[in-house]
């Protein structure tokens, strides 16, 4: 399946579910749940686009199901100690992860992990996402996506993007860019994508590859030079910034996607209560309107359709893996 093809699969689900899950109330099987504080774990840092996003929602949240939610970050490995403290919970409810692609990305740069990334967690919902752009510092000679590939062909090797790390989605939507556009930008990892989005504003280096949420500020104040995004469609935080498929490199698709989870087996009456609450917090116009003015698109969908989404992207990420030439480590 492509990139693009991925993508729209992703956008048909979101919609469906959004009108299925506004006409079915949560089981009445689980009436006790919660009865005690429920822990959340994110798997970075304070500060990040997961931790953001569940710092929006999970408050209301909490107060839907009249229990306190602790936001527990747990940084480390590039998510995998959190995640792995997620799959390892018990599966009553009390523990749940907050989850994105890389996900489903890590696997593929990742010899051992402690834990299988589509069999050892539920699915809940998805939250929000993120769509990926493409910025260059504004002394770049390049106004367009089109002057930025004659760019980059004519010097082959010499201009350079950065990223939040090897094997991030910030990384791999670089190589993602090099192999649609048929050119050769070379990666420089930074820590995180902020500092790197720092060095293109200080024009340390040219390039970068963020998320809306990311830049919006910088691309408004004239900071950055923003040149296309990676969706199928235009973005509301710039509408009149074409997509790269407008653009003339079909195939450049690239979505970071937030959502819940569970360890394996959590019960169905649960993942329902909790995956209701969440929709129900996310369409209210406060939240609703919170998140798509942080440059993050609210995106809801169902149990079973958050776990073909994981499929379809861990089969389409680890195609850009593989085609990007990245060996495991």
């Amino acid at each position: 399946m492509s990139v693009r093809t991925a993508t729209l699969v992703i956008s048909a689900v979101g919609l469906i579910s959004s009108v299925a899950q506004a006409q079915s109330p949560p089981r009445s099987d689980a009436p006790n749940y919660p009865n005690r504080p429920i822990r959340l774990i994110i798997p970075y840092s304070p500060g990040g686009a997961s931790d953001n996003i569940a710092r929006i929602v999970i408050p209301r949240v909490a107060e839907a199901l009249k229990q306190t939610i602790v936001i527990d970050n747990r940084p480390g490995g590039g998510g995998t100690l959190g995640r792995d403290l997620g799959a390892k919970a018990v599966p009553d409810g009390y523990t749940l992860l907050t989850t994105d692609a890389p996900h489903v990305i890590n696997p593929h740069l990742l010899r051992k992990l402690p834990y299988d990334a589509l069999r050892d967690f539920t699915p809940i919902t998805t939250t929000a996402i993120s769509t990926m752009v493409m910025v260059v510092n504004p002394n770049v000679p390049a106004k367009t996506v089109g002057e930025l590939v004659s760019l980059a062909r004519a010097q082959p090797g010499k201009l350079n993007f950065g990223s939040g790390g090897a094997g991030t989605i910030t990384h791999l939507t670089g190589e993602l860019f090099n192999i649609a556009a048929k050119v050769a930008i070379v990666h420089v990892p930074y820590k995180s994508i902020a500092p790197a989005v720092t060095d293109v504003i200080g024009n340390q280096i040219p390039i970068a590859f963020p998320g809306t949420a990311t830049v919006t500020g910088h691309v408004r104040s004239g900071r950055l030079r923003l040149l296309a995004v990676a969706g199928e469609k235009r973005v509301p935080p710039f509408p009149d910034t074409p997509t790269f498929i407008e653009a003339g490199v079909p195939g450049m698709v690239a979505q970071n996607w937030f959502g819940i989870m569970g360890p394996p087996k959590l019960p169905r009456a649960i993942v329902e209560r909790i995956q209701h609450e969440t929709h129900r917090v996310i369409r209210s116009p406060e939240i609703h309107e919170r998140l798509v003015g942080a440059g993050i698109d609210p995106f809801l969908n169902s149990a079973e359709e958050f776990a073909t989404l994981l499929r379809t992207e861990y089969g389409r990420w680890g195609s850009v893996v593989k085609a990007a030439g990245l060996k495991p480590e």
